[in-house]
């Protein structure tokens, strides 16, 4: 099984997706398709300088753009770099389950042993 080649991490893409709250607005603005600060305030238990806060990080990194709408400003979900995302996390999955793989078959080698070793004992 080969990995995939790594991609590059982008650490402040994934810190403002870490964040449950930021998840739960992205999931929102993806089902809705776009939603103002206080759109989405209603749906969630922060107030709406809350919200309007970790819209604020999301746009920072490029997951959400905003664009004036009357006093406010409406959010959509930039799915080119949610997609970036998505590979980033495809890329580290893999390259942990390569990781694991290869534990595993050094610890299967290393059980493997033990049984010819005890027997060499004795």
């Amino acid at each position: 099984m080969t990995a995939a080649p790594p991609v590059d991490v982008d650490d402040d893409l994934w810190s403002a997706i870490g964040d449950p709250t930021r998840r739960r607005l992205l999931d929102l603005l993806l089902v809705d398709g776009f939603g103002t600060a206080t759109t989405l305030g209603r749906q969630l238990p922060i107030t709406r300088q809350g919200v309007a806060k970790h819209l604020a990080v999301l746009d920072r990194v490029g997951l959400v753009h905003g664009s004036a709408a009357g006093r406010e400003r409406r959010y959509r979900v930039d799915e080119a770099q949610l997609g970036r995302a998505v590979a980033q996390l495809s890329s580290v999955g893999s390259a942990w389950d390569a990781r694991l793989h290869r534990i595993k078959r050094m610890a299967e080698a290393i059980q493997a042993e033990a049984p010819r070793a005890e027997s060499e004992e004795n």
